[in-house]
């Protein structure tokens, strides 16, 4: 069996150098993203933008951040991302629907989160229910009804419905 030395010298010239940029824009790339979801929360915070809304925003910020990062670095190998980018656009529409009614409540709860049509401890009226808000969510907002229950409303259905606020809840009604 003939070893072809030369011929492995060029090819590791040739996709180790490959190698070696792709590597480089994995490591800048994750850098980058990661100042950038700083910079964006610093910014939110800065503007006192709700907590919840700043970490669910960084959350996405970073996931769609680390997959350009991962497809440039796949096309420094010289891999073809084009169908790679169909697949992953086919799956976000798979799981857009089938995520429908949870994209919707999340979407009510970011609209909910940056509006502030109650606050927690508002005594309010939606989607059927009364009661005080005690928490907001991305997903949910939960209420405490007059009679000590727990009602777990989703955002959907707050933001589909008339929103009637009666401002903070009094001590006897909390």
């Amino acid at each position: 069996m003939h070893i072809d030395i030369p011929k492995i010298e060029e090819l590791a010239g040739l996709y180790g150098l490959k190698l070696l940029g792709a590597i480089a824009i994995f490591i800048i790339g994750r850098w980058a993203v990661k100042l950038a979801v700083a910079l964006a929360r610093r910014l939110m915070t800065a503007s006192k933008v709700d907590k919840t809304l700043v970490g669910f925003t960084c959350n996405l910020l970073t996931g769609v951040g680390l997959v350009f990062v991962v497809v440039a670095a796949l096309a420094q190998l010289g891999i073809q991302t084009t169908s790679l980018a169909a697949a992953l656009g086919a799956a976000g529409l798979a799981i857009g629907l089938a995520l429908q009614g949870s994209l919707s409540n999340l979407a009510s709860g970011v609209l909910i989160i940056a509006l502030h049509p109650f606050r927690l401890g508002d005594n309010i009226e939606t989607a059927g229910k009364t009661g005080v808000v005690t928490d907001i969510n991305i997903f949910t907002t939960t209420l405490k009804t007059e009679d000590g229950q727990e009602v777990i409303v989703p955002n959907g259905k707050i933001t589909a419905d008339v929103i009637v606020n009666h401002g903070p809840a009094t001590a006897a009604k909390a």
